[in-house]
């Protein structure tokens, strides 16, 4: 695999426009074999604690969990807007997310980002593929995420796909657990209810870069096929990682399903309930219980 070093991360409003124009005329069976890597990222303290204000954490210096993510993402989206990607990112659905962390990092380290594109493979709707994180401090392994997208085609996977393309579920998808049934988890009382406001995705969007239209203006959500602006998903998982500090060690696993796009504004119930190895958790519609996220917490590094 290539490596494609950059110095500045890359700003994803060009991207976004760049990803517009470039839509038509994508396809492939192949992901680009390269890799992409930022290095020696200081954290910007200021950009953090906007950051732990919109998503819920305490103010600290430790990173929250999903923070490198936020530092990663531009190195992902300049992936998936390069020529040689296969799919056109507008219309991609982020539908997993699993991030694995060792230890718990701190503001003043310096990291090393690598972001590439895995695991082609077929889906009963289309075909999804990982992009996969890993963040290393001074040559120690840190932190490694897989985003899990989901390309929807109107084709049987059956008709068009190499042989050499895999069945298996992602790490971002493995044994994850059912949606919850009836109110709360298992038909009891949520945690907590949520009040998930309009402005989420904007406030969101200025702390994370993230600036998806689709987050922001319901005008564009409607071109997608939403009713409304939806929240991020990554929002949505900090959020609950934030509803949960305080329980969690500095080592653990944290891995969701995106099950139904969060429309904005909402009201929505959080629920976690111990397991085995950590915590389960699940965020639906309080009022008709549609589940938004189901997910758990492993203390414990996955790999």
């Amino acid at each position: 695999m290539s490596v494609r070093q950059i110095d500045q991360p890359p700003k994803l409003g060009r991207l976004y426009a760049r990803a517009a124009v470039t839509a038509r005329g994508r396809h492939g069976d192949r992901l680009p074999d390269v890799s992409i890597e930022r290095r020696d990222v200081a954290v910007d303290r200021d950009r953090l604690a906007g950051y732990a204000d919109v998503c819920g954490f305490r103010h600290s210096d430790l990173l929250p969990a999903t923070y490198p993510h936020v530092l990663a993402f531009p190195l992902a989206v300049s992936l998936m807007v390069d020529p040689t990607f296969p799919f056109p990112l507008p219309g991609l659905v982020h539908v997993a997310n699993r991030i694995s962390q060792s230890r718990a990092l701190g503001t003043d380290e310096r990291l090393d980002l690598r972001v590439h594109a895995a695991e082609l493979r077929d889906h009963q709707r289309g075909r999804q593929f990982d992009m996969i994180t890993e963040v290393t401090v001074a040559g120690e392994p840190v932190w490694t995420e897989a985003s899990t997208y989901l390309r929807r085609e109107r084709t049987k996977p059956s008709e068009s796909r190499s042989p050499h393309q895999s069945h298996s579920s992602s790490p971002a998808q493995q044994d994850l657990p059912p949606p919850p049934a009836g109110e709360g988890w298992g038909g009891g009382s949520p945690n907590a209810v949520w009040r998930v406001p309009r402005d989420i995705g904007r406030r969101y969007a200025a702390v994370s870069g993230d600036v998806n239209p689709i987050h922001l203006n319901p005008l564009a959500a409607r071109l997608f096929g939403f009713r409304r602006a939806i929240a991020h998903g990554m929002w949505l998982k900090a959020r609950c990682l934030a509803a949960m500090e305080g329980r969690l060690p500095d080592g653990l696993t944290a891995s969701v399903e995106f099950k139904s796009p969060l429309l904005l504004p909402s009201t929505v119930a959080f629920s976690s309930r111990p397991s085995e190895t950590g915590w389960i958790v699940a965020v639906s519609h309080a009022a008709t219980g549609r589940p938004h996220l189901t997910g758990r917490v492993d203390e414990r590094v996955l790999r």
